[in-house]
């Protein structure tokens, strides 16, 4: 077997132009993660099999007929992108109870966030939490978007799960450390300094989708292998960032943690 490696190193504008590339050897099959990498796959061909390792619903996204049968040359795995940042700002209020005020970090224009800010708006007005949206472009954004007016006065931080927040998690963590800022994000983000992690298992995704590949390669049709959900998720108590920011952690939390960082 050969594989074709190409790699953006986290500037999602490259994916089209790399997705391009991949087609033009016309590859077996087309492998990516994340959403932005799915759809420059889609755009750059509709013909060769391609499963997707994590990523938005691609029903949402006019990508699949069904998660039960896909329909078209796309499937994979996908995950509850909307339902994990309600969780974390549940799991922010019940570490901050009295934080009134909660930032939103978004990568602007991704085509997640009308869903994810339709579900938090929801979840914000039942918490009894004003949601504040904090949209950047890029990672250079990030300092100087925490530290507008309205970033500077709020309580918390929810993190939504996007290429460029996953593989720049060390200078996300960072930034938030900086600004002291309760923080709940993916649990990579939570490893390298946030206050807490909660999502999916990105790498038992990775090793699921080398199945899906394997399949296609045998000669299944993407067509018909139903698009997957997660089941286990990871949540990672930062004690190091809970110290410093003087937050208690719930002896229940830490007793249920699969990773508790000192």
């Amino acid at each position: 077997m050969h594989l074709e490696y190409r790699d953006a190193g986290g500037d999602d504008s490259r994916l089209p132009a790399l997705a391009t590339e991949l087609v033009a050897l016309n590859v077996d099959v087309l492998v990516t993660a994340t959403t932005a990498g799915i759809l420059a796959a889609h755009r750059a061909t509709t013909t060769i099999p391609t499963v997707m390792l994590s990523g938005y619903d691609l029903v949402s996204l006019g990508l699949a007929k069904s998660l039960a049968h896909p329909g078209g040359n796309i499937t994979g795995l996908t995950f509850f992108v909307t339902e994990l940042v309600v969780k974390r700002l549940e799991i922010l209020k019940n570490l901050a109870p009295s934080a009134a005020r909660v930032g939103l970090l978004l990568l602007r224009g991704s085509p997640q966030n009308g869903g994810i800010m339709t579900a938090m708006t929801t979840a914000a007005q039942a918490l009894s939490i004003e949601l504040r949206p904090i949209e950047v472009d890029a990672l250079g954004d990030l300092e100087s978007a925490l530290s507008a007016d309205g970033a500077l006065r709020i309580d918390g931080l929810v993190i939504t799960d996007t290429n460029l927040f996953l593989t720049n998690a060390s200078s996300v963590a960072a930034a938030v450390a900086r600004h002291r800022l309760p923080s709940v994000a993916a649990p990579m983000i939570a490893s390298k300094g946030a206050l807490l992690g909660y999502g999916v298992d990105f790498t038992a995704m990775f090793r699921h989708g080398a199945v899906l590949v394997d399949r296609i390669l045998k000669g299944a049709a993407p067509s018909e292998i139903p698009i997957e959900q997660p089941t286990k998720f990871k949540t990672v108590v930062n004690l190091k960032t809970a110290r410093a920011l003087g937050v208690e952690m719930p002896p229940t939390l830490l007793a249920s943690a699969d990773e508790l960082v000192e």
